[in-house]
């Protein structure tokens, strides 16, 4: 497997400010009367005028309602031990919808540059072209370390109709990660969809599928995980669009230590 990263893009915004003028005219004097005399006026008492309430701030019910949400997801997590600490902060990240169409190879649109311990949670949704494809489904890469063949190093999930797909990338070899518990063995129909977690932390990791622990892994204590972390596309064929790949309400939990 290989990696190939695509360009970001950047957007310029242009930003044009007005200026506005106002001028007046100097009146010109004309020729007046003698004044009459006149009554002196009379005082007219205004009443106070009343006070206007500030308006009240209407909370964004939809980010309490997540953010509810979230805290309650790292709290089950920090429950069940998947991790020791509840203190951390979330990243919502942008809904992501891409297709990729190169036989056993995965691309990859990088999230964060140097990560080590983290939850992500998505919901994801795939296709392929072909009716009978090789694996191919959406994925993380993570431990992102090096360049070139000889120099790269990474740790890749991925989730296919049939299995999931938990690998090791070294000097341009991938190998398999062995479970330490669960198994790595699915059945979806179409539509191909399912809520996806991967919690990688201190040296283990869960991957979690519509709320239940699919498999557990114990990675090497000598293996260095801090490295970037993106969004990934196993194609399993070149046929037209290959295997294309949505994921939305995605979030990103990293621990503050």
């Amino acid at each position: 497997m290989k990696l190939k990263n695509k360009a970001p893009i950047v957007l310029i915004i242009a930003v044009l400010m007005l200026n506005a003028c106002s001028f007046s005219a100097e009146p010109t004097p004309t020729a007046t009367s003698a004044p009459t005399s006149t009554p002196a006026a009379t005082s007219t008492k205004t009443p106070t005028p009343t006070k206007t309430p500030p308006p009240t701030i209407t909370p964004n019910l939809t980010a309490t309602r997540r953010s509810e949400e979230w805290n309650a997801e790292i709290q089950r997590y920090f429950d069940e031990g998947y991790i020791d600490t509840t203190k951390g902060k979330f990243k919502k990240l942008d809904d992501f919808s891409e297709a990729w169409a190169q036989l056993n190879w995965y691309t990859t649109w990088p999230l964060e540059t140097a990560i080590e311990d983290f939850v992500f949670s998505g919901h994801f949704e795939w296709s392929s072209a072909s009716k009978t494809p090789n694996p191919s489904g959406c994925g993380l890469v993570y431990a992102m370390q090096g360049e070139g063949r000889d120099g790269y190093k990474d740790y890749s999930v991925f989730l296919d109709r049939a299995q999931i797909l938990y690998l090791r990338t070294e000097f341009g070899h991938g190998f398999r990660v062995g479970k330490t518990r669960g198994t790595t063995t699915v059945k979806f129909d179409d539509p191909l969809e399912a809520d996806f977690t991967l919690i990688v932390y201190d040296h283990y990791s869960y991957v979690i599928l519509n709320g239940e622990v699919i498999g557990e892994y114990t990675l090497p204590q000598s293996d260095l995980i801090e490295g970037a972390l993106g969004i990934s596309i196993l194609s399993g064929t070149n046929k037209d669009y290959g295997t294309r790949c949505e994921i939305t309400n995605a979030h990103l939990w990293t621990p503050i230590k």
